[in-house]
């Protein structure tokens, strides 16, 4: 028997979270550095599967199988593809640079009378939500997906309630109060959305007999499997509205400005570097795999809500005034162009969709973390409060800078490649879906310069004087993730050769296959 790389890749976060609880109380340091050794760790194990992996071989890789729940057919099944690969390699990476980046959110409020923060608590929160992430990328069994789309809820809600932001515009009570109300909220809006999943899960178990993706598959290829068109429209809805709420896409978005407002930096990262991939990547597992039909019926109206949230969450991150809302509402923004590639049923969209998810995690986690540098010197969001960073602390505002192209998809970073792949998916099916998805490129670019505009440019504030620039810590978590936007950008050939076979079984799946251009039509 060969070992079990895809469970150790979820059981060492999972091991490292109770070890780092564990830690005596006072020993603060020594919890921080566990759970980093253990992120490490982990990012390994990571590596290990990546190399492993074989692009051009098996559909799903490294496979496990066994009986769980022998009476309800529940099986501990995973498998990973391409597309799952490229986003466990993503959470791997970013985890180690969230906990470096909350190296002191944790701390100790006061001094003297000390009030008790749970440090260990934080930093073993993190660690468990990684593992969730993780094996909800590689589970193939419905239910065991199931279990851990729900589980992440519960370390995500204390996250954002119990370790809220610091530097928020109200004081500490209010604050409080407002964390509460942001994690109560992100509770709701996904427990609601999984509620509504489960009644589905069990209606394709009623339905299918099986909650295993490969037995599905094989029953619907001999035919022995066959949904009455409504059932499998209906199931479809109840996976994709909870998967919509996780990503999030309009109007089931509300959540997420609250959410990252109110939380830490690093832990905003989570959201929506991370957690929220895992909405996007259901939707091309579960909903195209599942339920083909459906998947093509739901498509137009998708689209529509779509371009609904790359229009509407740009033209909201143009009028913040907070610097951590704005990044949110340009990851609704962002979700929606990764959903529009998803369902622009090509090859093109679809890798650049998954592309996208890579892309976005990284040059989100290098703008949020940055910004997060810059709040906790300033001890304030609000974009009115700063000016002239620059000349104080020029390398945060470079790095600052970078950040924000590359979140407006400047040619030359990582962004680029997915955005110019999932448009250029979309316009050769849906041309004037891509021409009007467009607008937000546009819109991207002012919301972003005007940010930079405000913020780091123009004379030194008093209250600014004293920023401080960014140091070995800060530089450490910085820069790896600027290089690796650099480098996807001159050369994404890595990612596109691990996801483009999976994207051909997805398309394969719905039985679409690329539009054929006009000029080669015309050639003939």
């Amino acid at each position: 028997m060969s070992f079990p790389l895809l469970t150790a890749t979820a059981v060492l976060p999972a091991v490292g979270a109770i070890a780092t609880a564990a830690v005596p109380a006072k020993r603060r340091t020594a919890a921080k550095w566990l759970a980093l050794l253990f992120s490490l760790a982990t990012l390994a194990v990571a590596a290990v599967v990546a190399v492993r992996f074989d692009p051009s071989g098996a559909r799903y890789q490294l496979t496990e199988s066994h009986s769980w729940i022998r009476d309800f057919g529940v099986r501990y099944e995973l498998g990973v593809d391409g597309i799952g690969l490229a986003l466990i390699a993503l959470t791997a990476l970013l985890i180690p640079f969230v906990i470096l980046a909350g190296w002191n959110d944790a701390d100790p409020l006061e001094t003297g009378n000390t009030r008790w923060r749970p440090t260990q608590g934080f930093f073993a929160l993190i660690l468990l939500v990684e593992a969730m992430v993780i094996i909800s990328f590689e589970a193939t069994d419905v239910f065991l997906f199931y279990i851990f789309f729900e589980a992440m809820l519960i370390p995500m809600y204390f996250l954002i309630g119990g370790f809220g932001d610091r530097a928020g515009p109200h004081g500490e009570k209010e604050a409080a109060t407002q964390r509460s109300y942001a994690a109560v909220k992100f509770l709701l809006y996904n427990l609601v959305g999984g509620l509504i999943m489960l009644a589905a899960v069990i209606g394709l178990y009623v339905v299918a007999g099986s909650f295993s993706l490969s037995e599905i598959a094989e029953a619907r290829a001999s035919g022995s499997l066959d949904m009455a068109t409504s059932t499998e429209r209906l199931l479809f809805l109840g996976f994709f509205f909870a998967f919509a709420v996780k990503a999030p896409l309009w109007p089931l978005h509300t959540w997420l400005p609250n959410a990252m407002g109110e939380a830490t930096a690093p832990v905003a990262v989570l959201i929506t570097a991370v957690v929220d991939k895992v909405g996007t990547f259901a939707m091309l597992r579960f909903c195209l795999q599942l339920f083909p039909e459906a998947s093509k019926w739901a498509t137009p109206a998708i689209l529509v809500l779509a371009l609904i949230s790359i229009v509407y969450g740009a033209l909201l991150a143009v009028g913040q005034r907070d610097i951590k809302r704005l990044v949110a509402y340009a990851s609704i923004s962002h979700f929606g162009f990764i959903i529009l590639g998803i369902f622009a049923m090509t090859s093109q969209g679809q890798s650049g969709a998954t592309l996208y998810m890579v892309n976005h995690g990284i040059s989100t986690a290098a703008l949020m973390l940055v910004a997060g540098f810059l709040i906790s010197r300033r001890g304030s969001r609000l974009i009115a409060d700063y000016g002239g960073v620059q000349k104080v602390a020029p390398v945060l505002a470079g790095t600052f800078l970078i950040g924000g192209l590359a979140t407006l998809s400047l040619p030359g970073l990582a962004p680029f490649v997915s955005e110019f792949l999932v448009l250029v998916g979309t316009f050769s099916r849906y041309p004037v879906v891509g021409i009007i998805a467009t607008v937000g490129i546009v819109l991207a670019a002012l919301y972003t310069l005007v940010l930079y505009q405000r913020t780091m440019t123009g004379p030194v504030k008093p209250s600014n004087a004293g920023i401080a620039d960014l140091k070995a810590r800060e530089l450490t978590v910085v820069v790896p993730l600027i290089a690796v936007l650099i480098f996807l950008g001159v050369y994404p050939k890595p990612l596109t050769e691990l996801v483009n076979p999976a994207v051909k079984h997805t398309l394969s799946d719905v039985h679409k296959k690329d539009p054929k251009p006009e000029v080669e039509a015309a050639h003939k």
